[in-house]
């Protein structure tokens, strides 16, 4: 039970800006162990946000509202998965060679390819938080997005020798992919009555798809996945899923 506490709480820490509780850097079995519960940060952040809708669309007109929603979306995780997005789009359409991609995704400047893609990313999420009509979509595209993270961490091998991703990498495996994927079924399987049981199945196949093409581009580009990576997968796995369900809402 410690070990599963432990986990949880290095998952919250990780992925969220909630005040850390483990007062000591996470030990690389506690990181893996960690991977099983990024759906239940995911759902914190889902929660938060679908009750701030609740409260903020009964207040200020809807584009309005989506704008705030936006905003605390991206703060609930510092931000983390948003500049990941921004450094994988310059690092994997630059570059000559898998060397000089690498060390573009570790280069802190941003790009022009970079500004197109995180705009794009933006607005449609700003578009797709005023278009929902059901608040629950706002927990089911966090957990989408932080699931997509779980299995890149534990099924695909990781580019860098060493650091906080390659210590989860070590450490994660098939058992903590089933575990993340029983949770986030779990969640989504209970927000699907509410946000449409059609709308919720096509949004988790296009989350699928999408991933699967990300990676596969990823590795055709460079020999493995990055930190920057999982936080793409998290952003695309997002604003894919929020999309398709406000697409299909608005049918």
């Amino acid at each position: 039970m410690k070990a599963v506490l432990t986990g949880l709480v290095v998952a919250f820490q990780f992925l969220t800006i909630v005040p850390p509780l483990l007062r000591r850097p996470a030990a690389p079995d506690e990181l893996g162990r960690s991977v099983t519960f990024f759906p239940l940060a995911g759902l914190l952040i889902g929660l938060l946000l679908s009750g701030l809708h609740c409260i903020l669309s009964a207040v200020f007109p809807e584009l309005l509202t989506a704008a705030i929603l936006l905003g605390v979306w991206i703060l609930c995780s510092g931000a983390l998965h948003f500049d990941g997005l921004l450094d994988t789009v310059d690092g994997l359409l630059g570059g000559r060679n898998a060397e000089d991609r690498m060390r573009i995704l570790r280069d802190a400047h941003v790009g022009s390819f970079a500004v197109a893609a995180g705009g794009t990313v933006l607005l449609l999420k700003f578009a797709a938080i005023g278009s929902i009509g059901a608040a629950g979509a706002l927990i089911v595209a966090p957990v989408a997005g932080r699931w997509l993270t779980s299995m890149a961490v534990a099924l695909f091998s990781y580019a860098r020798p060493s650091g906080l991703g390659r210590d989860m990498n070590d450490n994660a495996g098939w058992p903590q992919a089933a575990g993340a994927t029983a949770i986030a079924a779990a969640i989504v399987g209970f927000m699907a009555p509410s946000v449409g049981i059609a709308a919720t199945g096509a949004a988790v196949a296009l989350v699928c798809i999408s991933a699967w093409l990300l990676i596969r581009f990823t590795l055709a580009r460079i020999p493995g996945l990055t930190g920057d990576i999982y936080g793409a997968l998290c952003e695309v796995g997002e604003t894919v899923c929020i999309v398709t369900i406000a697409a299909n809402w608005s049918v």
